[in-house]
């Protein structure tokens, strides 16, 4: 029997922790949920979840905190959910690791939507073995993603990514030597607007870099500033 995808469900209201778990249990997922950001961190760290919805205004340690911790350790896919639709609050969940985010008040249906369109994007997801996908290797100097196992190694060295952060370099890796402004690329990889939080696509590249060059700087260095643009991925093949 393959095992139920499990996820955690972070809000001190009861009231949103029962709806939302009512809804994903509905879709036969496996719910734990946590009413603060401490207990949400624990059980995050010491447990194997698919997926986190995280509420990001809690009393004591929020969900902007509870994600950079998670970060430090896991690439678990995380989606905020915030009262506040302020560009200030998207971009500092995307800026501690959030995958994607919510604005309460919300409609269930579409936090499970989001749940499942996340879980296809993720290397986690249990389904993903069932579907049919077709094989594409990219590979470049230092540098190589699976798509089919949905992993990407540096010098043979697994590279742990976040699913939007996968989503990106695959999507800079299909088209070489093209240049993306940032507004295609929060267009084409978010699939959806963000009103001009510009600033996302640079701090996804900025953890990205930070990862790749952890491993081999020049696997960073392919991904290239164009001023006053956005970016390109460029190979050298020297």
């Amino acid at each position: 029997m393959t095992p139920k995808t499990k996820i955690l469900v972070v809000d001190d209201e009861e009231r949103i922790r029962r709806l939302l778990r009512m809804y994903l249990e509905k879709e036969n997922y496996a719910v734990e949920d946590a009413e603060n950001g401490e207990i949400a961190l624990s059980l995050a760290l010491k447990n194997e979840y698919d997926l986190i919805v995280l509420d990001l205004m809690m009393p004591g340690m929020d969900g902007i905190e509870v994600c950079e911790e998670i970060r430090k350790q896991k690439a678990t896919p995380i989606i905020m959910l915030t009262a506040k639709g302020e560009e200030a609050n998207r971009v500092q969940g995307f800026e501690a690791g959030t995958d994607d985010y919510i604005v309460k008040p919300f409609s269930p249906r579409e936090v499970v939507l989001r749940v499942k369109a996340l879980l296809r994007r993720s290397s986690s997801t249990k389904f993903l073995q069932t579907e049919t996908k077709t094989k594409e290797l990219y590979s470049f100097p230092h540098l190589t993603i699976d798509d089919e196992a949905h992993k990407v190694t540096v010098n043979d060295q697994l590279i742990n990514l976040t699913p939007k952060e996968y989503e990106l370099l695959l999507y800079f890796a299909q088209a070489p030597d093209k240049v993306f402004a940032r507004e295609t690329l929060l267009k084409e990889v978010w699939n959806y607007e963000f009103f001009g939080d510009l600033r996302t696509v640079d701090t996804h590249v900025k953890r990205l870099r930070e990862k790749l060059s952890q491993v081999e700087p020049h696997a960073s260095e392919m991904i290239k500033t164009v001023w006053g643009v956005g970016y390109k991925f460029e190979v050298d093949e020297s």
